[in-house]
């Protein structure tokens, strides 16, 4: 429950009614912020924008519609990709409550999804929403062979900073403060060497307490 759990970007598979595709979970977005981490997570956000076919952009029923919900979907219209907005938090059974609808003022394309992600319901609509939009499926696409490398060691030893020096990318998020990777992260990168890597970044190993 605690608000910027995830920080960096994080990769999923996931396949629905025969297509298979990746789903990139980011760290939330907060348009206006002088906090350097808080910079780095709409970085992060940012370059999943750019890369991804479709997005999902879940909001909460809770919150209602926030200014901030406004501003990132300013953001999410100039890039002008297919958007899916998915209105998360609605646990009761039975037609959404009336503060669902304010979410269509939004002005996107594509009707709004009711959505519970604790209780499961919502999420077919929002799977067949999203094959809806997915390009054609490439016949080139080959079987991952990569060489799997995991980066082991203590909390701010300075795993993401190699990770990042590595590719020559801002891949994972990198601070002073200890704790700041949380989850595994996966990048794939091909050495100019030849070779192709999965290089899966760590949260710390912290002794026994």
């Amino acid at each position: 429950d605690t608000p910027g759990v995830t920080r960096d970007r994080i990769y999923g598979e996931s396949e629905w009614c025969g297509r298979s595709f990746v789903v990139i979970d980011t760290g939330g977005i907060e348009p206006k912020t002088d906090n350097i981490l808080l910079k780095q997570m709409r970085m992060q956000a940012q370059i999943a924008i750019e890369t991804a076919d479709v997005l999902i952009f879940l909001c909460d029923i809770r919150a209602g519609l926030t200014a901030d919900d406004r501003d990132i979907a300013v953001m999410l219209k100039k890039s002008g990709k297919p958007v899916i907005i998915a209105v998360n938090k609605i646990d009761q059974i039975g037609a959404p409550p009336l503060d669902f609808y304010e979410f269509y003022e939004l002005g996107f394309e594509r009707d709004p999804i009711a959505l519970s992600s604790a209780h499961g319901s919502g999420t077919g609509d929002l799977l067949d929403a999203i094959c809806s939009v997915l390009p054609a499926p490439d016949a080139s696409d080959e079987e991952d062979d990569s060489i799997k490398v995991a980066v082991i060691g203590k909390p701010n030893a300075g795993k993401s900073s190699l990770i990042n020096r590595i590719t020559g990318q801002e891949r994972v998020i990198v601070s002073d403060m200890p704790g700041t990777t949380r989850d595994a992260i996966d990048t794939h990168f091909e050495s100019q060497y030849g070779g192709r890597y999965n290089i899966i970044d760590t949260a710390g190993i912290r002794r026994k307490r």
